[in-house]
């Protein structure tokens, strides 16, 4: 991209980030910058918004209460173009941001800073980002979140970020899935990296495995009965009355024994499932979290499952989020249509 050229017609994802390589200095911050008094004036008038301007309230109900505080923040900041506010939720020490569907990484807090302040002047003038549903604890989580059209290209973008957090509640890595064909295939295939600069380490491995051990428990029996195909074991971690959710299928299926017919029916061609898939990371709490994993074997190479659980440690919830470009339209239409109960 020209850098001294402004793009016509919107701002892509992929020319963003790409001027992420334009230089830039900021001040650190020792913490977590207070939010603007405007804004917690606003807040402290009874507005029901977790982001100023967006009637949507996230479920918090598998998070703690002290993420959802936390976070909070972050949104707000984000869609209100604060630069320093933003930026100081970011580990100095260290930080990872990686868009797992275009492959753009940023290791250092400063790269990272710069990107941000290239966004900001192009996105539409009413741009928000909002949570949807958080699971987790500060410790680490996966955050569902809407870009609003024209931030990140001309569609609305559904993320999921697998996050962690150290102990002082700055973020030191964060990985964003989520499916391009809202965004485009066309523009998805223009934007991404080419194949030789994609990340090759995620680097899970610079925050270690911080997920309580019920999670990681749940999380890697799950994943381990999916890549062994028995699914009779996977169903063993459900609820009765759980929901199973593929976000680029565009499939819910209620209770138990439907999910179980599903995966019977669907496995062989689902890209969690099956032979070749592993974990990568695992996130959360005793109530809600996931992993990140991979498959190589499938024309899908990775993607996220959010994990909810109930009471007792079973799974009510389960979210995958991939990217649905790597699939064709058969392949999106087979899996719809496994969904039809007989």
């Amino acid at each position: 991209m020209n850098q001294g050229t402004e793009p016509t017609g919107g701002s892509t994802r992929r020319q963003l980030l790409r001027a992420a390589a334009i230089g830039g200095t900021a001040a650190a911050a020792a913490s977590l910058l207070p939010a603007p008094a405007a804004w917690a004036d606003t807040r402290a008038r009874g507005g029901s918004q977790y982001v100023a301007g967006v009637d949507v309230l996230p479920d918090t109900s598998h998070a703690t209460s002290a993420l959802a505080a936390h976070i909070r923040g972050y949104y707000q900041a984000k869609s209100d173009r604060n630069l320093a506010w933003q930026s100081s939720y970011f580990s100095h020490r260290q930080t990872t941001y990686i868009d797992a569907i275009l492959g753009w990484h940023w290791y250092t807090w400063q790269d990272l800073h710069d990107g941000l302040a290239t966004f900001y002047p192009k996105w539409p003038k009413d741009s928000k980002s909002y949570p949807t549903r958080i699971l987790g604890d500060t410790t680490s989580a996966i955050l569902f979140f809407t870009d609003t059209p024209g931030m990140f290209g001309p569609g609305q973008v559904r993320n999921a970020g697998a996050v962690n957090f150290n102990r002082q509640g700055k973020i030191e890595r964060w990985v964003d899935y989520w499916d391009s064909r809202q965004f485009g295939v066309s523009s998805w295939r223009k934007e991404q990296e080419p194949p030789n600069q994609w990340p090759t380490d995620f680097r899970e491995s610079t925050v270690g495995e911080t997920a309580s051990p019920l999670m990681r428990r749940v999380a890697a029996d799950l994943a381990d009965a999916l890549r062994r195909s028995d699914i009779a074991s996977a169903m063993d971690l459900f609820s009765s009355d759980a929901v199973f959710e593929d976000v680029p299928a565009h499939i819910q299926i209620t209770s138990k024994a439907s999910i179980h017919a599903y995966l019977t029916k669907a496995g062989s061609v689902l890209p969690y499932v099956g032979a070749g898939t592993g974990v990568r990371h695992m996130l959360g709490n005793d109530v809600g979290g996931g992993y990140e994993w991979t498959a190589v074997n499938s024309p899908v190479p990775r993607g996220i499952t959010g994990i909810e659980l109930d009471p007792w440690g079973r799974i009510e919830r389960f979210t995958a989020v991939w990217n649905g470009a790597y699939a064709d339209d058969a392949l999106l239409t087979l899996l719809a249509r496994e969904a039809i109960e007989r």
